[in-house]
């Protein structure tokens, strides 16, 4: 990574491939095979090694594997390798001979919603259509049918993920925001979006779970929370591997920060759910600054929006509704959408809309000065978890 950031820091690549440079893209990640184990470099040199994300190695084995399969990765999954260029939509040479990757390991790129190939006969679904592929938080945003500019939602769950549809834009964030491919439908133009990472979200709850043993199970994170009126002044910082997001700092480690002899288990428990909803303002505000256009409401899926405390929290610390779809697996959905669309299932995009629901809303009930406080408060928490990591604390 040291080297990789000589020219220009972490933001080397980002203006064309949206992309800062972290351990968390799957390009830093096939460098270091490449690098590092015994014979990877001559296999991938001499045409034996392929690349591809979780998508391209799914569709291969589906399709056929050493039998003949398809390596194909659409523009949602190869906008997370920082090899592709958002403008081509192709993979960038000068970046691979950067990262020292052969160009012969790479996917073909195509659209989000065409027909890649058909299931090999060896497998159950044999000669089945593969018609869709969406990177998992493109897929949710695609379910949501927030298929237009100004549209998005928020995924809860190991981590938080927000999406921001920018239509046909690049939009380049200076406040600490991913630019990627929303979606592309065949032939059709590209829909970009902004996106923002959230590292520890759900996995903040098993923490409490599995390591501390506060709970014995998720649910019961909601049971304690409720049964305080208020965090008793504690906050959580979750960065057990650095805070992503808009700080997008490597060298912040996990704060528990507020604690008096007051604090009890439960003010523990309501300081984590207030974690994510926290990080998913940063993330929000973070978005209104880059796209210049107040976010509405909000959609929300993914296991954590079963909670209500947290969906309440989080429209009073957003103060915008948030909205909750009957279907909240859409990472599913969004891709059998897509998958539909290449078939002729679904006619366009008109009927995918008309196909969403409303479940439930929630208001948000929060005083503007109440919220700024909060805010305030947990800006100053963040600031604990910084600087943390020197060369010989790990």
């Amino acid at each position: 990574m040291t080297s990789l950031a000589r020219d220009g820091g972490a933001e080397r690549f980002k203006q064309k491939v949206g992309l800062p440079l972290a351990t968390y893209f799957s390009g830093t990640k096939i460098k270091w095979i490449l690098d590092n184990v015994d014979g990877a470099r001559e296999k991938a040199e001499a045409g034996d090694l392929v690349f591809g994300n979780t998508d391209a190695w799914v569709l291969w084995n589906l399709t056929g594997g050493v039998d003949g399969g398809v390596h194909v990765t659409d523009v949602t999954n190869a906008s997370r390798t920082l090899f592709m260029d958002l403008e081509t939509l192709q993979w960038d040479d000068e970046i691979l001979g950067i990262f020292g990757v052969p160009r012969s390991m790479m996917p073909e790129i195509k659209s989000s919603s065409e027909v890649y190939g058909t299931v090999h006969s060896s497998q159950l679904l044999r000669e089945v259509p593969v018609a869709g592929i969406l990177g998992d938080q493109q897929a949710a945003t695609f379910g949501q049918a927030a298929f237009d500019a100004g549209e998005a939602k928020n995924t809860y769950g190991t981590g938080c993920f927000l999406i921001f549809n920018t239509g046909e834009e690049i939009v380049h964030s200076k406040n600490g925001l991913l630019t990627t491919v929303g979606y592309k439908l065949g032939d059709a133009k590209p829909h970009y979006a902004l996106e923002g990472s959230i590292a520890v979200t759900g996995s903040l709850v098993q923490w409490l779970r599995d390591n501390l043993g506060m709970i014995s199970s998720a649910p019961e994170v909601e049971t304690l929370a409720a049964s305080v009126k208020d965090n008793g002044g504690v906050y959580i910082v979750p960065a057990f591997s650095g805070l992503f997001a808009p700080y997008w700092r490597s060298d912040a480690r996990g704060a528990i920060v507020g604690l008096t002899r007051f604090v009890n288990k439960n003010h523990i428990a309501r300081a984590a759910l207030e974690a994510t909803a926290f990080q998913t303002r940063e993330v929000l505000d973070a978005v209104n600054a880059d796209s210049g256009v107040p976010l509405s409401e909000l959609k929300v899926d993914g296991g954590m929006v079963a909670n209500d405390a947290l969906m309440q929290f989080q429209a009073d610390i957003l103060g915008v509704p948030v909205i909750r779809p009957k279907v909240i697996e859409t990472t599913a959905l969004g891709a059998a959408y897509a998958a539909g669309l290449a078939v002729g299932f679904w006619k366009d995009l008109g009927e995918c809309s008309a196909n969403w629901s409303e479940d439930k809303r929630w208001e948000p009930q929060m005083d503007q000065a109440e919220q700024e406080r909060q805010m305030r408060l947990w800006k100053k928490a963040v600031t604990k978890s910084m600087d943390w990591v020197d060369e010989d604390v790990k």
